[in-house]
């Protein structure tokens, strides 16, 4: 099974806004961008499995994409529950400082950890490995990406950061006989 996991295109958001599950648009050059995307991916067959996050920002992917997409609700981004659509630099520095340093296992108020994160896309990702897909498309956030990675490579979550993963960025995956290849990243 050939996996691509594609990061949305460029948000039209103002720099430092705590996005996660906030559904947020897409820049003018929402076009330009999708033709990049489509160069780095391989012709997708009409048998291609397309799950998308159900967020405007990866649907609009999605869609041009593919005709038929599924969304789930387990590629979301992290929930920053009270900090979302708020700028970072509003929240109280300690307070944000607290979180940045135990991210892994705290939750900005009302929202979710990575390990939560990572446990949602982890039930994912088991369920998709079961199915008999050829070519699996997966579009999503910086954040479930960093998480995959981190569970195919059974890292320590704190290390899902060192993973650069650009705006736009496609990411390839292969699962063979029990066993996930890295073909390529932030391609």
């Amino acid at each position: 099974m050939d996996i691509y996991l594609v990061r949305h295109t460029q948000t039209d958001t103002k720099a430092g806004l705590c996005y996660g599950q906030t559904d947020v648009g897409l820049v003018e050059s929402f076009r330009e961008e999708f033709i990049e995307i489509q160069k780095k991916l391989p012709a997708l067959s009409s048998e291609c499995h397309v799950y998308s996050s159900p967020l405007t920002r990866c649907t609009q992917l999605a869609g041009q994409l593919f005709p038929k997409v599924r969304n789930d609700d387990r590629l979301l981004e992290l929930n920053f529950g009270a900090w979302e659509n708020c700028t970072f630099d509003s929240v109280d520095a300690e307070v944000l400082q607290h979180w940045t340093d135990n991210f892994v296992n705290l939750g900005p108020p009302n929202g979710e950890s990575f390990t939560q994160l990572c446990e949602r896309v982890g039930g994912f990702w088991q369920e998709l490995l079961l199915t008999d897909a050829e070519q699996v498309v997966l579009v999503t956030h910086a954040g479930v990406i960093r998480a995959l990675l981190a569970h195919v490579l059974q890292l320590p979550l704190a290390n899902a950061f060192k993973f650069k993963v650009d705006v736009g960025s496609v990411h390839k995956l292969q699962y063979v006989n029990d066993y996930t290849h890295i073909h390529f990243l932030n391609h």
